[in-house]
């Protein structure tokens, strides 16, 4: 049980043998904390321990930086050309190519995004683009998200990133005007 002091000391008077009074005797009292405090207090130190142990997992599954790729221009353009394709294949409406690499601190080179009807057809869409890659180029994604809600898609090949969206959510993100300074066209 933690214990704590009171802030002034409580001061017994005392007489020494004679009848004549000493300086007073101090006599400190321990109060006890109450259970609430104590808990609380120590669910949030608890608490606090846990996040810097979470955050330090963190940091150590996340280390690793994004990696560069080293890619032609042939080979950078014949995989925006599949993914376009990959696309195409299966009805992807309102195609577009961001053209990023003018932009300082970019995230790759090019964004290619899309919209489609329905979670189906954005997951079928986004299928469609990794097997096109695949075949005609033998490369795999470096990372991808969204299978499971089909509303946003992203497939990273690093230097080009492509975007499968549901109709509303690619007007709500507006990534065209997020990134209003690249040089954009559109597919049709």
């Amino acid at each position: 049980m933690a214990i704590k002091k009171l802030s002034k000391p409580i001061r017994k008077k005392t007489t020494a043998a004679g009848g004549k009074k000493s300086t007073p005797a101090v006599k400190k009292v321990a109060v006890k904390k109450s259970n609430k405090e104590t808990s609380a207090l120590e669910k949030e130190k608890e608490t606090k321990e846990a996040n810097v142990l979470a955050n330090l997992d963190k940091q150590r599954k996340t280390g690793a930086k994004r990696p560069k790729k080293k890619a032609t221009t042939k080979q950078t353009m014949d995989l925006l050309d599949a993914i376009v394709e990959g696309m195409k294949e299966r009805k992807a409406k309102n195609i577009t190519i961001l053209n990023l690499k003018g932009i300082e601190n970019r995230v790759s080179d090019y964004f290619v995004i899309c919209d489609a009807d329905s979670n189906t057809h954005v997951n079928s869409i986004a299928d469609s683009i990794e097997e096109t890659v695949e075949k005609l180029n033998g490369e795999r994604a470096f990372h991808t998200e969204g299978q499971q809600n089909g509303e946003w898609i992203l497939i990273d090949y690093i230097n080009i990133v492509a975007h499968v969206f549901q109709r509303e959510f690619r007007d709500h993100y507006n990534l065209e005007g997020l990134w209003g300074d690249a040089e954009i066209t559109n597919i049709n």
